[in-house]
């Protein structure tokens, strides 16, 4: 019997293109809206799956637009009340239910300030679009599973055709468009040998650089999500300060190289540490001693990085059920997170 996390995986191209068409509108008001504001920096407005959402729109808009991106504490306005000066900024909030008390507060509190604020949510209405001067259905449709998926890969989605909207950016608006084929194609990529070679793990580091470190943050989280593993994810520069020390035969790595400046950096990190007896693999044909996972190729190194959490998502599902765990129960978690 299939899974709801697997039926929504399997609903992301979907998912996508539903967004791309319905929210064609919304999509164009909020990117002249950013246009007119000209906002001389960012900030964003999550947790959880949203949280790495939003790291992720950080690097693409610090590597597209030139502007600073810092992610805001929610509790600075729900528990500290905190007055921000966010005159001339924006603000991009995400949450898939657009009800958790702290993200609404806080995305309220930018507004109050002065920012621009952008509310990507899955429920409309919802307190949260109702906090944001510019609130954006981003159209994933009903995720019943636990794990955040869909949901995830379509406030990129939404953030990233803003993005382009906004800086009239014609290569990376044409990546976006072609996504909803590029993750069908992502979705039949096999990473199953995985299930076998990760079997002993306890722990392992999932490493990228720019956006896909925020693809390996989701990705570390999905497992423990799912599969009770414990996995952290790191900057394969960043590993080397310290955490690198605890890698070895039983503790695994996997890098996630998009094809971009970053793709060699990561790559090699993986070669050296399997050169060493670690058991690494990454999304790169360039490795030499480290596995080769299969990867769809996008053809923009924005959207490459986001193509890469589709096979993971297929695989870190099968694991779950492989290792005679239900994906999409969770222990001690439920849909909805409200927080204050």
């Amino acid at each position: 019997m299939q899974t709801n996390m697997r039926r929504e995986v399997n609903e992301i191209p979907e998912a996508a293109a539903r967004l791309l068409s319905e929210q064609r509108d919304a999509i164009a008001r909020t990117g002249s809206a950013l246009k007119a504001a000209d906002p001389r920096f960012l900030v964003t407005v999550a947790r959880g799956s949203s949280d790495h959402a939003a790291l992720f729109l950080k690097y693409a808009i610090e590597l597209t637009a030139g502007r600073p991106v810092a992610s805001l504490g929610p509790s600075l306005a729900s528990i500290y009340g905190a007055k921000l000066k966010l005159d001339g900024a924006a603000a991009i909030a995400i949450s898939q239910s657009g009800k958790s008390p702290d993200i609404v507060a806080m995305a309220k509190a930018a507004t109050d300030a002065g920012a621009i604020s952008m509310a990507l949510t899955n429920t409309i209405p919802s307190p949260l679009a109702e906090a944001c001067s510019h609130p954006l259905d981003i159209c994933a449709g009903p995720e019943i599973s636990v794990a955040a998926t869909k949901s995830y890969v379509n406030s990129i989605v939404a953030g990233l055709a803003i993005l382009a909207e906004w800086t009239g950016d014609a290569a990376l608006k044409s990546a976006v468009a072609a996504l909803p084929d590029q993750f069908a194609k992502a979705i039949a990529l096999d990473w199953s040998d995985l299930i076998a070679d990760l079997a002993e793990a306890k722990s392992l580091y999932v490493l990228g650089r720019g956006p896909g470190l925020a693809i390996a943050s989701e990705a570390a989280l999905k497992f423990k999500e799912t599969s009770g593993l414990h996995a952290e994810a790191y900057s394969s520069a960043e590993v080397l300060h310290g955490p690198v020390a605890l890698v070895g035969p039983s503790f695994p790595v996997i890098a996630l190289a998009a094809r971009d400046a970053a793709e060699q950096s990561v790559t090699g990190m993986a070669d050296g540490l399997a050169a060493k007896g670690t058991y690494a693999c990454v999304t790169s044909a360039g490795a030499v001693a480290a596995k080769k996972l299969p990867f769809v190729a996008t053809g923009h190194p924005i959207t490459d990085a986001l193509a890469l959490i589709v096979p993971f998502y297929g695989f870190v599902e099968a694991w779950s059920r492989a290792r005679g765990l239900d994906p999409d129960k969770p222990v001690n978690l439920k849909k909805v997170t409200e927080t204050r």
